[in-house]
C-alpha cells in the first residue's frame, strides 16, 4: 500500500465518525452516551455537531497533506492521549455505551495505519 493510500484511509476515519457527528450529532448523543449523561440541550448538540466539523478538517488535512516518516511518527505518538480519554470514559467513569467505544476503534485503525505508513514512508524514500 503506498503513502497516499493509508493517508486516505486515515482520512476515512475522520469523515465516516467525523461525518456522523457532524450530520446526525443527535443520533451520536443517543446511541454512545449513557442515558444518565445524556441531554438533548442546544449548546451540546452544537458542540457534538462542531466537534463533527473539526474532524472532518483534520480529514482533509490527512487526505491532502504530504506525509513522510515524521508524520507519521506524530501522528501516532499524538493519537496516544486518546486511548487514555477512551479508558476514563468507558471504564472510569462510564460515560460511553460500548457503541461509544467505535472512538477506540478508530483510533486503533488509525494507530496501526500510522504503523504502516511509517514503513511504507520508509520504503518510497528508499526507493527513490
Amino acid at each position: 500500500m503506498t503513502v497516499r493510500q493509508i493517508q486516505w484511509l486515515l482520512a476515512s476515519v475522520f469523515f465516516v465518525l467525523g461525518g456522523w457527528c457532524l450530520v446526525s450529532p443527535a443520533s451520536v448523543m443517543a446511541l454512545t452516551i449513557r442515558p444518565e449523561y445524556q441531554t438533548d440541550h442546544p449548546t451540546a448538540l452544537l458542540a457534538l455537531g462542531a466537534f463533527g466539523a473539526q474532524a472532518i478538517i483534520a480529514g482533509l488535512f490527512a487526505a491532502f497533506s504530504r506525509f513522510t516518516r515524521a508524520t507519521f511518527l506524530a501522528y501516532g505518538i499524538g493519537l496516544l492521549p486518546f486511548f487514555v480519554f477512551d479508558y476514563w470514559f468507558y471504564v472510569v467513569v462510564p460515560v460511553f455505551t460500548p457503541l461509544g467505544m467505535l472512538d477506540a476503534v478508530g483510533n486503533v485503525v488509525m494507530l496501526g495505519l500510522c504503523w504502516m505508513g511509517w514503513q511504507a514512508a520508509g520504503r518510497e524514500a528508499t526507493s527513490r
